[in-house]
């Protein structure tokens, strides 16, 4: 039988990772606040760098209920970050790929809280 809860979640993370290789091409680091004053060889590096905590974190907790609660929360609001800097200067997530990616983690993550509601 196939687990939904676990499914929503496991896809959630995965298009949110996946997001974050988009992210690199598209130079998300230039809508960060900090990272943004930074040149973009040095924005890269900080942006990647920062990648390998919050990654570690992810492995380590991926089995806690509290933290996939937590991502699922966070995948929602990230797509509403990126809908609210849709319009700005830097941003280059246009197209299929990158939206889907984006809207679907949140799609994902929604389906999972309400999956732990019920």
């Amino acid at each position: 039988m196939i687990d939904l809860n676990s499914v929503s979640f496991y896809v959630a993370l995965a298009l949110l990772a996946t997001h974050e290789i988009d992210a690199v091409k598209r130079q998300e680091w230039r809508l960060l606040p900090i990272l943004k004053k930074l040149d973009d060889e040095a924005g890269f590096w900080w942006f990647t760098a920062l990648h390998i905590p919050i990654y570690a974190l992810f492995f380590a907790w991926v089995d806690v209920g509290l933290f996939r609660v937590t991502l699922s929360t966070f995948c929602i609001i990230h797509a509403g970050l990126h809908w609210l800097l849709r319009k700005a200067p830097h941003y280059q997530f246009s197209g299929g790929l990158s939206n889907g990616l984006i809207y679907g983690a949140a799609v994902c993550g929604a389906i999972y809280i309400v999956l732990n509601l019920l």
